[in-house]
C-alpha cells in the first residue's frame, strides 16, 4: 500500500508565507513526477506545480513567481513554498505521485487526502 500525507496547510494573511509537504510511504519502487493541485469548492481541480524526477518543473502562470515547487528523493518528499500569498489562493491543496510500487511495472497515480490553505485579506 502507498500512502501519500501531506502537511503544512493553515490560516495565513495576504502577502504571507506557507511551505506544503508531502511524504509518500509504503512499498514503493521509484517514483516519477510529484505534484500540486488546488481546488476550490464547486470548481475543477487545477493544476498549480509538478516536477519530474529530472527535475523539470510545470508551474501554473497564476503562481508563476510566488510558488516553487522542490523534492527530496531520498525522503520520497515534494515540497510547495508558497511566497505572496493572495486570498484568491484559498484552497484545498491536494500532492500527487506518479510512481511504481515494488513488483510492478505499472506507473499508477497516487493522491494525498489534502490540506487547506486559507489566505485572509
Amino acid at each position: 500500500q502507498v500512502q501519500l500525507v501531506e502537511s503544512g496547510g493553515g490560516l495565513v494573511q495576504a502577502g504571507g508565507s506557507l511551505r506544503l509537504s508531502c511524504a509518500a510511504s509504503g512499498s514503493i519502487f521509484s517514483i516519477n513526477t510529484m505534484g500540486w493541485y488546488r481546488q476550490v469548492s464547486g470548481k475543477q481541480r487545477e493544476l498549480v506545480a509538478v516536477i519530474s524526477s529530472g527535475r523539470n518543473t510545470n508551474i501554473a502562470d497564476s503562481v508563476k513567481g510566488r510558488f516553487t515547487i522542490s523534492r527530496e528523493d531520498a525522503k520520497n518528499t515534494v515540497h510547495l513554498q508558497m511566497n505572496s500569498l493572495k486570498p484568491e489562493d484559498t484552497a484545498v491543496y491536494y500532492c500527487n505521485a506518479d510512481l511504481k510500487v515494488i513488483g510492478s511495472s505499472y506507473t499508477v497515480r497516487y493522491w494525498g487526502q489534502g490540506t487547506q490553505v486559507t489566505v485572509s485579506s
